[in-house]
């Protein structure tokens, strides 16, 4: 498993879908698209990610009492926010948003997750039928060797279950891309997964952003490591969700050790999301429930910044709640974008 890089990186563009499939070739990393896209969503909302001309920072919070009870009954003037130290006037507030859902589904599909494939197909296909209401749209991929989208954005639940029901485990270990000659290398691209999730498929769409990723959390041949996938999640605005689920007697069989998902834990935490931890494959179900719960308890703010340099840079953000021992779940922080246009003007002289 690759180790988490010790900086952020500030200034690398995203990669196309295009390049990445070309880089695959090669030997990096795939990201295959296995059905024809659906049209782009073009709802008109305030902004949701940082722009120069009109800058307005969204954040979505939950917030949590004794034993992890949702709070649902704030109001704004319940909480306090700041930016990189420096106290914020929140502009925008709603207790319940109905602010469109883009939603991913990503399934690790590595050898892994065998016996547990196919409750979490029929879990998934469950919480898409209860979540996508209105303009919500979700798309769904796969990831083992090679990280597959098997449905861009629709707003079908008979789409996405098929999607969804076509997800199979890699048994041969190999990359569909890979010569036939070659041997099997085996793998579980969760980092790459992320990664792509984030910069091929949300980063331009409106709304509130949702990955939840199926998985036992053990990532392994990833190009990326998980700083960049945590990165990639930063700027595109996308909440991750986890729900770590393992399978004792293939870690037992094959001689390993289960070393438990800290990785998409500091993921989902660093995001604003959460990991669900499933003792038992009964509770699949359950842990979609419960992010299906949080989805309708966001409160979502909205502010200014006052200070906002447009240098790049990763803006720390903290909120609490005033006068209670709350814990607030939200996104650690953005990346400011880069005035292109101060940027252009410094290339001319």
């Amino acid at each position: 498993m690759k180790q988490p890089a010790s900086a952020r990186r500030t200034g690398t563009p995203p990669t196309s879908l295009s390049s990445v499939i070309r880089a695959a070739v090669l030997g990096a990393l795939c990201f295959v698209v296995a059905l024809p896209a659906a049209p782009r969503q073009s709802s008109e909302l305030p902004s949701q990610t940082i722009k120069a001309s009109s800058v307005v920072v969204n954040v979505y919070a939950i917030a949590e009492g004794r034993h992890g009870r949702l709070v649902r009954d704030l109001s704004k003037d319940d909480f306090e926010l700041t930016d990189e130290g420096q106290p914020q006037k929140i502009e925008y507030f709603a207790q319940e948003t109905n602010v469109p859902l883009n939603l991913g589904i990503a399934i690790d599909t590595s050898v892994s997750q065998s016996q547990l494939l196919g409750t979490e197909q029929q879990a998934a296909k469950k919480f898409v039928r209860a979540v996508l209401h209105g303009d919500d749209q979700a798309f769904v991929m796969n990831f083992d060797v090679d990280a597959k989208l098997l449905r861009d954005f629709t707003s079908a639940p008979a789409d996405l279950a098929q999607a969804i029901d076509s997800a199979e485990i890699n048994t041969t270990g190999r990359s569909i891309l890979a010569d036939a000659a070659s041997k099997p290398t085996g793998g579980t691209h969760l980092y790459d997964a992320v990664y792509l999730a984030s910069n091929e498929l949300m980063k331009s769409r409106v709304g509130r952003k949702v990955l939840v990723v199926v998985t036992d959390g053990e990532d392994q041949g990833s190009k990326e490591n998980l700083q960049d996938a945590t990165e990639s999640a930063e700027k595109a605005d996308v909440i991750v969700y986890s729900i770590l689920v393992n399978d004792p007697e293939f870690y037992e069989l094959m001689g390993m050790t289960y070393h438990g998902g800290t990785s998409v834990r500091r993921l989902a935490r660093d995001t604003g999301g959460s990991t669900i931890r499933v003792k038992s494959v009964d509770q699949i179900g359950d842990a979609f429930n419960q992010i299906a719960l949080e989805l309708r308890s966001q409160y979502r703010l909205g502010y200014s910044p006052a200070n906002l340099r447009h240098g790049g840079s990763f803006r720390r953000i903290q909120l609490k709640v005033r006068g209670h021992n709350y814990t607030v779940r939200a996104r650690a922080g953005y990346y400011d974008q880069i005035d292109e246009r101060a940027d252009a003007a410094g290339s001319t002289r």
